[in-house]
């Protein structure tokens, strides 16, 4: 009987709805919108609102949407269209009956930390004659967007509605200053990695992949010097310059866009010997990227410019194509794996295998031992604890959905195998059902 009233809970779990939603594929629903759908995903703002919980979109008609974008970079219609991102819920109905008529809203362009006092905000206020307004936080600006209609909603999560024209401020599309990646590095804590490209000349390579969509994992000083850490100094030219490739992504993936990715995704270095891909590992908002050696965390946004993106991470990547192969009869002696390692390879004393052993009997070395330094390989389920919250949103500004507790782990085998079924609502829901069963057993 409780197994039976168990089965009852997780078929009702399963079919509780989730909160995800995809802007660009309901919009491909409305053509009327379709510049505006194309620059979402050119600057990749999709993605940050995918990841919001809730949040409402202001859509512009293609004729207003190409008006905006007339002669403007990439980099200055991503911030017009995040000032259009509201980090509220906003249906029709809420408009009209804004308390006091009038209300201050945060936006996706708040969050970045690059809006100047408060104008990442929004104001929304009912004007004459039942229209509703919206404006720059900025004192004086005019309400020249108006409320148009409503396109669909999914309460209370994201509403997307239609409005006459852009939301802007002076500035707010200014092209930004010709980025010097050396001196962003250096100023983000990265000197010694600034210092590497440059004398190995990967630098340019660099710069020239900047304009057509590009990313940089650049390891802050303190991932140099951690204990076990291989000397890259001490690598051949052609291997550095392949682990420094493997630094970067030929495609431009600020950390929004990493949390949606699948699978593996490729490097400058990819396409050689070796297939030099990275995996993605998220939790909640924490990113980790996986090398098939260890993994490093996402720590900071140093430069967010599309299609360009600097991002710090807390430990250099380790290829597995060249840290984490086992000895073949070619390399050098059984205590050096790879050439590459430098003085850290030599294991402990201890761990040596006993002179009178013989030859065959002795274990082989594990393709991610701790020989190189490194810890093995985390599991997708340890991560590194999450990054310092972003103090440049306002109080205000709703978080992202919490992540789900993992601690919990139920003795019972129907349990757990809901658990590893439903999502974090439907463990919920069927951890309050068991409970009950129990009680009626």
């Amino acid at each position: 009987m409780a197994l039976y009233h168990l089965l009852i809970c997780l078929s009702l779990a399963l079919l509780i709805p989730t909160n995800s939603h995809n802007i660009t594929a309901i919009l491909d629903n409305f053509p009327e919108y379709s510049t505006y759908n194309s620059y979402l995903s050119q600057t990749k703002v999709c993605d940050e609102i995918n990841s919001h919980e809730t949040v409402t979109c202001l859509v512009l008609p293609n004729s207003a949407m190409s008006s905006l974008a007339s002669k403007q970079s990439l980099a200055g219609i991503k911030n017009a269209l995040r000032l259009l991102s509201l980090l509220d819920y906003f249906d029709p109905q809420k408009l009209h009956d804004l308390t006091r008529g009038t209300t201050l809203t945060t936006t996706l362009y708040q969050t970045t930390g690059n809006a100047p006092g408060n104008l990442g905000f929004v104001n929304i206020t009912n004007l004459r004659g039942g229209r509703v307004g919206f404006a720059s936080a900025k004192p004086g600006s005019a309400f020249d967007a108006t409320y148009t209609k409503s396109v669909k909603q999914i309460p209370y999560n994201l509403s997307v509605l239609e409005i006459s024209a852009p939301i802007t401020f002076p500035g707010l599309m200014d092209a930004p200053a010709p980025s010097n990646l050396t001196a962003l590095l250096e100023k983000a804590g990265c000197k010694i990695f600034a210092s590497l490209i440059s004398s190995s000349g990967v630098l340019k390579m660099y710069e020239s992949a900047m304009d057509k969509g590009f990313t940089l994992f650049a390891p802050n000083d303190d991932a140099f010097k951690a204990d076990g850490v291989p000397d890259l100094t001490t690598m051949s030219s052609a291997d550095l310059v392949t682990v420094l490739q493997y630094h970067a992504l030929p495609s431009y993936k600020p950390k929004a866009s990493l949390k949606t990715t699948k699978g593996a995704i490729a490097t400058m270095a990819s396409g050689g010997p070796g297939n030099y891909d990275l995996s993605v590992i998220t939790h909640g908002d924490d990113v980790s990227l996986d090398t098939g050696v260890d993994t490093s965390r996402v720590a900071s946004t140093v430069l967010d410019d599309t299609p360009t993106c600097v991002l710090t991470i807390d430990s250099i990547l380790l290829p597995s194509e060249l840290f984490g192969g086992a000895p073949t009869p070619s390399a050098r002696g059984p205590l050096a794996p790879s050439p590459l390692l430098g003085p850290a390879t030599a294991p402990a004393p201890e761990e040596a295998a006993p002179s009178d052993a013989p030859a065959a009997e002795a274990p082989a070395p594990s393709p991610k031992s701790s020989k190189s330094g490194k810890k093995k390989k985390a599991s997708p389920h340890a991560h590194s604890p999450p990054a310092p919250p972003d103090d440049s949103s306002p109080e205000a500004a709703p978080s992202d959905a919490p992540a789900a507790d993992e601690s919990a782990t139920p003795d019972d085998k129907g349990a757990a195998a809901m658990r590893s079924i439903a999502g974090p609502a439907s463990l919920l829901f069927g951890s309050v059902c068991m409970i009950v069963t129990l009680g009626l057993v």
